[in-house]
């Protein structure tokens, strides 16, 4: 298959298929109370834990000559990109959420929060995986690991000074990769996902200095929110990630 993805059908109405891809009812009821939005697409594609065609995730990717997993080039790459990140992000909220003491170190309402987006980022890794998975097999990015500065989970301050660099992060990236996108179905996909991880970010930021949501780090004097290329989105997100990934051909046909 080529590096294009080819989501099935070819009226609008077909265009958001691969969310539809099936996804294990058991699996997908752990992530339940996420957006509204979400849940109901991923609950359209659910198949009973007995379905076993659900595809499972390729045991690896090409390496570059310095020992790189590449992401791929076209949509492929974009897709890898985005997966990785989520796959980030979602790893830290998980993490986050499982604090046995989250709700003294964070607060109650702030506890609640990190539960809640951990939902939200579940289901964003596992759309991405589904969707690679169903449209370009054999080509998704495996399962990466996730590596964090010793202190990360231990107080309040490095706990929301992670989420705000991850989220500022995401959506940055999300910005400045879209105009890399050809398929128009994942194109509105990463449109509405950026939307949420923009709230987070807003959220996040408001928790760690009251009214940063729309900072001028973030928000340029045209108005704009801050947009990065995929190099330099992994140039930052490299240090949290185990394993050296190669996002050079990212959105290149």
């Amino acid at each position: 298959m080529s590096d294009n993805l080819q989501p099935r059908g070819s009226d609008d109405l077909t265009l958001a298929q691969p969310l539809y891809t099936p996804i294990k009812r058991r699996s997908f009821f752990m992530y339940a109370g996420a957006t509204a939005g979400a849940s109901a697409l991923l609950l359209a594609g659910c198949s009973d834990d007995s379905d076993n065609n659900t595809p499972s995730l390729p045991k690896g990717n090409s390496t570059t000559a310095n020992g790189a997993i590449s992401l791929g080039s076209g949509d492929v790459g974009v897709l890898n990109f985005a997966y990785a990140l989520e796959q980030l992000e979602a790893d830290f909220y998980a993490k986050v959420a499982a604090l046995p003491n989250g709700s003294t170190i964070l607060g109650a309402p702030a506890f609640a929060y990190f539960q809640q987006v951990a939902k939200h980022e579940a289901i964003h890794r596992d759309f991405f995986k589904a969707a690679l998975n169903r449209d370009a097999a054999g080509q998704t990015l495996r399962g990466l690991t996730p590596k964090y500065p010793a202190a990360t989970f231990t107080d309040k301050a490095n706990i929301l000074g992670t989420a705000k660099a991850f989220e500022d992060l995401g959506v940055s990236a999300y910005n400045g990769a879209g105009k890399l996108i050809k398929t128009p179905a994942y194109l509105v996909i990463a449109g509405q996902i950026v939307s949420v991880e923009a709230r987070h970010a807003a959220y996040i930021r408001d928790l760690v200095t009251p009214g940063s949501f729309a900072a001028d780090d973030i928000v340029n004097a045209a108005g704009l929110d801050v947009a990065r290329t995929p190099g330099e989105v992994l140039t930052i997100a490299q240090d949290f990630i185990t394993e050296k990934l190669d996002g050079s051909s990212v959105g290149v046909n």
